[in-house]
């Protein structure tokens, strides 16, 4: 029976990212066209640029999240976790004299403690079995106060010259953020569609019960999910710590959990999990950039950004409830 029910999934799964992917493509493209009129200096090569460049950030984290959303999960910490990973490699940058090995070091710092916040994560979900959700509340709140303790609620400032460059640099005249925003994209799209894990992870978040009956080892497909969106929060906080060369203890990251879900959610997958695509996620984080991007050309107050990213969010979810009605 179990074998049966995993034969059918895939065709109607198939149908669902299909339209997943269609319609926030021609939501994007809409709203492009209505922004370059509204705008005169929207499709400036610049501006174009800067919108790819403050998408990456996010964007990057959101590729993680997808996984762990299309499994049936959510990580609310990415933010705080942010800010932490930034905040130890510029300690360990200045800690080793700031040149080129300092610098390489200092990425693979990030880079491991996203993925040691991601296990800690992965860990209380899976074996603790506690719900994502309280689980990720409690270590956001862990990772920004670690972040406040060690930056005595203040900045984390870098005193090399070589770091900023990894941030501001140019590749072809394209910011290297969204190079690497670009690459990831492509490695978590073969992930997600070419491989048994990327198989297994749809599986989890269809049916976890039926995953079981399929000797899918579900415990670990979860884990996996948040080891890798911490991999992506590390590499999203070098990007970002570089480019400013400092990490605020209290503003760095902050929000970038909503930025990431809601990039997640316009890019058509599904809340209750089960079905997702990467290249819906890069699409859903154009399509907040842009929106971002007009507010600040039409003089909106910041303060009003959230509340335009949170109606996104929820006319997102309603689309997807009212379509699987």
């Amino acid at each position: 029976m179990a074998t049966d029910s995993m034969a059918v999934k895939p065709s109607a799964t198939r149908r669902k990212i299909n339209f997943s992917t269609w319609a926030p493509l021609a939501a994007l493209i809409v709203l492009i066209i209505i922004s370059a009129f509204a705008s005169p200096y929207f499709l400036a090569p610049r501006n174009l640029l800067n919108i790819t460049r403050q998408i990456s950030y996010t964007g990057i984290i959101g590729l993680g999240m997808t996984l762990i959303i299309i499994a049936g999960g959510i990580d609310l910490s990415v933010g705080s976790l942010v800010a932490l990973a930034g905040g130890i490699a510029i300690l360990a940058l200045n800690a080793l004299g700031g040149g080129l090995p300092a610098v390489i070091a200092a990425i693979l710092v990030a880079i491991l403690i996203g993925m040691l916040g991601g296990m800690l994560n992965g860990t209380l979900v899976t074996i603790g079995r506690v719900a994502p959700f309280i689980v990720t509340l409690g270590t956001m709140s862990i990772f920004r106060s670690l972040t406040l303790y060690l930056a005595n609620g203040g900045e984390y400032r870098s005193h090399s010259d070589l770091f900023p460059e990894f941030g501001t640099g140019l590749f072809w005249e394209v910011p290297i953020a969204t190079w690497v925003f670009l690459a990831l994209a492509i490695l978590f799209h073969i992930l997600l569609t070419y491989t048994p894990y990327g198989r297994h992870v749809c599986a989890v978040g269809a049916n976890e019960v039926v995953a079981r009956y399929s000797a899918i080892r579900v415990n670990l497909v979860k884990f996996i999910t948040y080891v890798l969106t911490g991999f992506t929060v590390g590499v999203s906080a070098v990007l970002l710590a570089s480019r400013l060369n400092a990490v605020s203890s209290t503003n760095a990251g902050v929000y970038y959990e909503l930025d990431a879900i809601a990039a997640v959610v316009i890019g058509g997958t599904s809340m209750s999990g089960g079905v997702g695509t990467i290249w819906g996620t890069v699409i859903g984080a154009a399509v907040l950039g842009i929106i971002n991007n007009m507010l600040n050309m039409a003089g909106i107050s910041p303060y009003l950004q959230g509340l335009v990213k949170g109606i996104v969010i929820i006319l997102a979810v309603l689309v997807q409830y009212k379509r699987k009605s």
